[in-house]
């Protein structure tokens, strides 16, 4: 080496650190790359995607051979950097050269090519693989040897390098993946993705219509009484029952009422004919797998019942898909009847209003883990039934009492406080 020319060992030095460079680009961008999006490409044809995925595979392999080269080349610079220093400054350039190459890898072999890596893994990863595959089946026996050295101390530390990593991202994973993807996911799509993922948190007896809201037909009422709802009725299905809502023995279903209406006059054997069985629903029962139920029994409507076979309420496949997509069947009547909103940014609503059509409809975060109604949510807060008006704060909220029945909450009004304040505290006022 000694009767080589200086240029030539410039030469040299340049191009191993450019290798270098290359190893250390390709280590980094392999191992930033997204697998998700790596499957995706692969499904698509992309070869580099294809290559990748075959390197990745085995990332003890990949590591191995790249480390290899790594290695050799630094070491090989090393020594051709130590022979032009000292040619240059005689025995002190040893010491030169040695602060001089590490300085030129570290910025030119490792932290540039690797920042350049990290930021543009598929760009540096996807050509690399070109020289990677086959340097590795090159290297295969070399690759192989060392591994086997390797993996015998990772074994002794209690470490596999057979077993894979488990690339499956759980539940909230997943929701923050969708909640961070703006720029790709318009928001109204992010947010019925993340109800998907809540509908299993949820059970039917959080979006059930309750028993003393339920709008069935008593087949024991008069004939004018039965009449009279079939034609006022907004719903398209009507549970049957005798007396009392937990007698249900049939649900009527709108389009077959040409067939119990005889010239004006009800029959009341085609009207229970014309019923379908009613469906119970255990109160417990997520909504994720109710959904499913509905799907498979060709159900769209099911009663609620608890342990004791009393009837709760009433869920319909709408309610769960409103869940999901938000709300798209409302009945303006009743929500004007219900829920009023104010000028100065306060609603007027009845207890019996469900928590969440109220934090659906106004935008609001009310407390869901506990009571389903407004009016339960205050009597929690309360921890006793007001004799008189009473106000409470909730989660950042004010929930004034203003109308108390003998054995319930009728009228509330809420306010959403400036501040969140989480504790709860109560006035109570003369009435």
């Amino acid at each position: 080496m000694n009767e080589t020319s200086l240029g030539l060992l410039f030469a040299a030095l340049a191009l191993l650190i450019l290798i270098s460079a290359f190893f250390s680009s390709s280590e980094t961008s392999m191992m930033s790359l997204n697998r998700y999006r790596l499957k995706h490409l692969k499904g698509t044809g992309h070869r580099g995607a294809r290559r990748a995925i075959s390197l990745l595979q085995r990332p003890d392999r990949l590591i191995g051979l790249i480390l290899i080269g790594n290695n050799l080349v630094n070491i090989l610079a090393s020594a051709i950097a130590t022979v032009i220093a000292i040619r240059l400054f005689g025995d002190a350039g040893i010491a030169i050269a040695t602060l001089a190459l590490t300085l030129v890898i570290l910025i030119f072999a490792e932290i540039t090519p690797k920042t350049i890596a990290a930021l543009h893994p598929e760009r540096v990863a996807f050509p690399a693989s070109i020289i990677l595959v086959p340097l590795l089946k090159l290297l295969m026996p070399l690759v192989l040897s060392i591994n086997w050295l390797t993996n015998g101390i990772l074994k002794l530390m209690g470490f596999s390098p057979d077993t894979a990593g488990d690339d499956a991202v759980s539940q909230e994973e997943l929701r923050t993946i969708v909640t961070e993807s703006a720029s790709m996911i318009p928001s109204r799509h992010r947010r019925m993705l993340v109800n998907i993922l809540d509908l299993e948190q949820m059970t039917v007896n959080d979006i059930m219509a309750p028993r003393n809201e339920i709008y069935g037909i008593d087949i024991e009422a008069p004939d004018t009484a039965i009449m009279k709802q079939l034609k006022n009725s907004e719903h398209t299905r009507l549970p049957l029952y005798r007396d009392d809502i937990n007698q249900t023995e049939g649900v009527f279903h709108m389009r077959n009422l040409s067939r119990v209406l005889e010239g004006g006059r009800l029959n009341r054997a085609a009207l229970q004919e014309a019923a379908e069985a009613p469906y119970f629903i255990p109160e417990n029962t997520p909504l994720n797998t109710q959904l499913l139920h509905f799907q498979r029994k060709k159900k769209r409507l099911g009663m609620v019942v608890d342990e004791y076979g009393d009837i709760l309420g009433l869920v319909a496949l709408e309610d769960i898909l409103e869940e999901i997509v938000g709300e798209f069947t409302s009945n303006l009547v009743e929500e004007n009847e219900e829920i009023t909103r104010h000028p100065d940014g306060s609603t007027t609503c009845s207890g019996t209003v469900s928590i969440r059509d109220l934090n659906r409809q106004r935008s609001w975060d009310l407390p869901t883990d506990g009571p389903k109604t407004v009016s339960g949510l205050a009597l929690e807060a309360l921890e006793a039934f007001p004799s008189a008006r009473a106000s409470v704060r909730i989660a950042g909220y004010q929930i004034d009492i203003e109308e108390i029945a003998k054995t319930h909450i009728s009228r509330l009004r809420i306010w959403p406080l400036a501040s969140g304040a989480t504790s709860t505290e109560q006035n109570d006022a003369n009435a």
